[in-house]
């Protein structure tokens, strides 16, 4: 079983504030697949960022930053 952090609910209403007018569970399943994949390449980018600049914490500016590639 594979362990996720976001929940399904969260996908549904954002795909709602999208103009959707019903979700299915596979649509929930697949845009929370997408969104953990898209959050965790770029807070490995800014993970580089920061360790770049000598810091141990991330800040907002190096998730800026990596969002800009």
């Amino acid at each position: 079983m594979v362990r996720t952090i976001l929940p399904l609910a969260a996908m549904e209403k954002l795909l709602k504030k999208a103009g959707a007018q019903r979700v299915s569970e596979g649509a929930k399943e697949a845009t929370r697949e997408v969104l953990e994949d898209i959050a965790s390449k770029l807070g490995e980018k800014a993970i580089r960022f920061a360790q770049h600049s000598g810091r141990k914490t991330v800040k907002s500016s190096d998730i800026k930053l990596a969002s800009k590639d």
